[in-house]
């Protein structure tokens, strides 16, 4: 009988230690591996359209400089990797600085901008701003990416010539700290024919975009930051829960891509949701 207990004290400590080693591996790669990563993301959208070729989107959204493996440093990365995918079309989101996340050091705005203005693509760079960059200050981080050569196109519209033939950039302020005006920012757009790519920082407007626009391109939820085997992500910043998570999302005849994002809030993890710059090819149908 003795060795029997003794066998099972053995299992028993064998089981409690690989529980432990499993918790500890979990937690690395929560709070340490994942959120010091990067990877690059492709997505691919068909349009029905007169247009020939393709076009190619590089979306960066909810940078978050300064959250935890997030610095300075970091966005010299970021920036490389998107400058070695080749886009024609550089897309910023907003949410490029932090407030309050758990081990953060802020990052000032023209810092960031600074980095952000070596990025290259032939047709432009393009962006509006999100809920941290508006309770931070507003102007001060649009001044910094115009500053840069950024075009900031919050309630307006861009026609821009593309690889594929011409294209209406538009965007809107952030849902929650702007005026996220969308018939404003579709004013000067005439039904030309040309598609229109419509930048927000928040995905909750997408019910209320129009046809006339093709594409929406979205970031904000960080696709909850944690996605749970069996369980998905437990918690995402949206009035619609799962619905504008993340990923391509088709509703009718409009598309919208909700980007994952770089940086983390309020808590510094990730899991099974790494840091990406999400490359968008549109192709004509």
């Amino acid at each position: 009988m003795s060795a029997v207990r003794s066998l099972r004290r053995r299992v028993r400590l064998w089981a409690a230690a690989a529980a432990a080693c499993a918790i500890l591996g979990l937690a690395l790669r929560a709070f340490w591996l994942e959120p010091a990563s990067l990877t690059v993301s492709e997505e691919r959208i068909t349009l029905r359209s007169s247009s020939h070729g393709s076009v190619r989107i590089a979306i960066l959204t909810d940078l978050h400089v300064g959250s935890p493996f997030n610095g300075l440093a970091k966005l010299h990365q970021i920036v490389e990797r998107t400058n070695a995918a080749r886009p024609d079309i550089v897309c910023i989101l907003g949410d490029l600085v932090i407030q309050g996340v758990v081990g953060g050091q802020f990052v000032a705005p023209e810092q960031i901008a600074a980095d952000l203005g070596n990025l290259r693509a032939p047709v432009g760079v393009f962006a509006v701003l999100g809920n941290h960059d508006g309770w931070f200050d507003h102007d001060r981080v649009r001044a910094a990416l115009q500053q840069s050569g950024i075009h900031i196109v919050e309630e307006a519209a861009m026609r821009v010539a593309t690889p594929s033939g011409p294209l209406w950039i538009a965007g809107i302020s952030d849902l929650w700290t702007g005026r996220h005006d969308i018939h404003k920012a579709l004013a000067s757009v005439p039904d030309d024919g040309a598609a229109v790519v419509l930048l927000t920082h928040n995905p909750d407007v997408f019910p209320d975009v129009p046809d006339r626009v093709a594409v929406t391109l979205a970031g904000h939820t960080h696709g909850g930051q944690v996605r749970l085997p069996f369980v998905g992500r437990p918690i995402v910043p949206s009035r619609f829960g799962q619905r504008y998570a993340a990923g391509h999302v088709i509703e009718g005849e409009r598309h919208m891509i909700v980007a994952t994002g770089l940086g983390t809030s309020i808590l510094p993890i990730r899991f099974r949701v790494p840091p990406a710059v999400t490359m968008l090819t549109i192709t004509s149908d």
